[in-house]
């Protein structure tokens, strides 16, 4: 099932116990839809929420109400049943707002294009915590209930934890070399998995949160956007070449893709409450709906490959201060002499390859060379900022 949104989406989301997705729009509307498995999707509202475009949509208070934020630096609250707004926060953020997720039945997050995330109380609708959490804008967030922390992913390529009982910033990774862009949790809380524009994945362990644990670049060079937990060993991701994912974490594998938007980039993903449909949007301006188990058929018989144990016992609340480089990804024998020597022959050639390309084209001399050709050998060829794509004020 399919529709045609007539216009570019940015966000969506399902009803946490009714057959309704919401989609919104870069026009400042917002879509709402009944869909059912055997009838085209009926569109119920369509709103015009924000006078700029409308970056993220969420149900809130037991889907009786739809939040939605924009770069208009507002967040609206309008009722499901009437399509009436409720609540309007003028200027909840200095700058555009680029996402928003539900924290508990009553507060949201909300994070904006200047790095900062907000905390707010839909029902007494004020705000209750402020971090500055990040440089750039905030693509991504999740909460941990158990421990109250609000993970957060970034354009400034950081991870960052934001303690709610202390207020605080708890710790922010090291600086990546690209766009951080979706974040989930992971192997029952001991891994967080954050996707790249580079299309690689980072995996850090819970509590050591400085430096990723392991690496995997199976989806180089395409961007990995949109992350989606379908349990806690496969994740669903939506990439810019339009291709929608099935794969296993630990061990790290592409299962295998499941959908796709043609060549168009993916946006936005999300799960009906009775997981029987998947949602994705994407540049193609179209909402699609996909039967679960049927786009699932034939990756049941790799689920068990899932099960390798994973060699990290990391506590859920210790949180490590110093920078943590566990090494090589799981599986590689790194004591080997014969493939380090091999692997340094190959980086070097690269490397030296990757200089030679940049003199010939001109690069500018306060290029940094030695950030653009010390990648890893998959991505050493990605030159200057020809690779980034920056949100903006749309």
């Amino acid at each position: 099932m399919e529709v045609n949104l007539g216009s570019l989406p940015f966000g969506l989301d399902f009803h946490p116990s009714d057959h309704l997705v919401a989609a919104a729009l870069i026009t400042g509307d917002f879509h709402l839809y009944r869909y059912s498995a055997d009838a085209a999707p009926l569109k119920l509202l369509d709103v015009h929420a924000h006078d700029d475009s409308c970056r993220a949509v969420r149900f809130i208070n037991g889907g009786k109400a739809i939040v939605t934020g924009s770069s208009d630096h507002s967040i609206l609250a309008t009722d499901v049943e009437t399509g009436s707004p409720i609540a309007r926060l003028e200027n909840s953020h200095e700058d555009a707002i680029y996402s928003l997720i539900n924290v508990t039945e009553s507060t949201i997050a909300s994070g904006g294009d200047d790095g900062c995330i907000k905390v707010w109380d839909t029902r007494q609708r004020t705000l209750c915590s402020s971090f500055n959490a990040h440089e750039d804008y905030v693509s991504d967030m999740t909460f941990v209930f158990d421990a109250m922390k609000l993970l957060g992913t970034s354009g400034d390529g950081t991870l960052s934890v934001c303690n709610l009982r202390k207020n605080t910033v708890q710790t922010r990774s090291e600086f990546s070399e690209e766009e951080l862009t979706s974040v989930v949790l992971m192997k029952d809380g001991r891994k967080v998995v954050c996707g790249s524009q580079s299309g690689t994945l980072l995996l850090y362990s819970w509590g050591y949160f400085k430096d990723c644990s392991d690496r995997f670049t199976g989806f180089s060079p395409n961007s990995v956007d949109v992350l989606l937990k379908l349990d806690e060993d496969r994740i669903i991701t939506g990439s810019d070449n339009g291709l929608i994912s099935l794969a296993g974490i630990l061990p790290n594998r592409i299962i295998q893709p499941i959908a796709e938007h043609s060549e168009f980039s993916i946006e936005g993903l999300g799960l009906s409450h009775d997981r029987k449909f998947l949602g994705s949007i994407s540049h193609d301006l179209k909402l699609k709906l996909w039967d679960l188990d049927d786009i699932l058929q034939g990756s049941k018989l790799t689920v068990s490959q899932a099960d390798a144990p994973d060699s990290d016992s990391d506590e859920m609340d210790v949180d490590n201060k110093g920078t943590t480089n566990k090494g090589a990804s799981k599986g590689q024998a790194v004591s080997s002499s014969n493939g380090f020597f091999c692997g340094f022959v190959v980086w070097m050639v690269a490397y030296f390859f990757c200089i030679k390309v940049i003199q010939m084209q001109h690069i500018a001399s306060d290029v940094d060379i030695y950030n653009v050709c010390s990648r890893k050998t998959e991505s050493c060829l990605k030159i200057g900022n020809s690779c980034k794509v920056f949100p903006g004020n749309l």
